[in-house]
């Protein structure tokens, strides 16, 4: 049994590429139609094969179960995505993740694209216009947060080369791969996560507790919290090889 869901990609290419958990059809030119489903440009069509076992988390939800299976717990080395899912991670608190979720484009739109040197240098009227804007949740506190991390970012790759460098030494740059077999078993912190939140807010930066920051390490793949039933726990610790 399959369904096919249409949500924005982070990336779009012309090209059709397989997966053994489904498939990605992924265009930026002309609208295609398929079926009798037509679809708007920058989208894409991801097949899901709901027979597969999961994690309970995503539910039902297009976009929640896309994650899942093709982002969450998978290795992250890019400075950019790295401080794009730390922006996301903070913006969450209090919230549901399928709240920031689908919103996900805004803040990519919002906060330039996650180049860090542009949001250094946010004035006060930049964190205003960005309060402005619907598609993002508009707290203050979170959209400062953002100026005020990239800053401290830049920082830390200054110092380290890069932040990938930074964050990855805590685990020794490898990912720690767990044995969870029900939801329950999983923590919301660690120590790992509280070493990391200390020295960020030593750091300087903002909305990186420890809960946030494990959250953060499932998210970038540094920690395997897919349940071992789960289909993507044997293909993530495969990428950890």
């Amino acid at each position: 049994m399959f369904r096919y869901s249409s949500f924005i990609f982070k990336k779009e290419v012309n090209i059709i590429q397989p997966h053994q958990k489904g498939l990605y059809l992924i265009f930026n030119s002309k609208p295609h139609q398929l079926g009798a489903q037509k679809l708007s440009q920058n989208y894409g069509i991801y097949m899901q094969d709901l027979q597969k076992k999961r994690c309970g988390w995503p539910a039902k939800d297009d976009q929640y179960l896309a994650y899942h299976d093709q982002e969450w717990g998978r290795v992250v080395h890019d400075d950019t995505q790295l401080f794009e899912q730390l922006v996301l991670e903070g913006a969450q608190a209090g919230l549901s993740w399928l709240t920031i979720l689908k919103r996900r484009h805004h803040y990519k739109r919002v906060f330039c694209h996650y180049d860090v040197a542009k949001l250094a240098a946010f004035t006060e009227i930049d964190v205003a216009n960005a309060l402005q804007d619907t598609g993002i949740i508009r707290n203050r506190l979170k959209v400062q947060s953002v100026v005020n991390n990239a800053s401290k970012f830049v920082t830390v790759q200054q110092e380290f080369g890069s932040f990938d460098s930074y964050i990855w030494n805590f685990v020794g740059g490898v990912t720690l791969v767990n044995q969870f077999e029900k939801e329950t078993d999983v923590p919301t912190q660690t120590e790992t996560s509280a070493k990391i939140s200390k020295d960020l807010k030593q750091r300087g930066f903002k909305f990186v507790g420890p809960i946030i920051m494990y959250a953060y390490m499932q998210s970038i793949g540094m920690v395997n919290d897919h349940l071992k039933s789960c289909f993507c726990y044997s293909e993530c610790c495969q990428e950890c090889i």
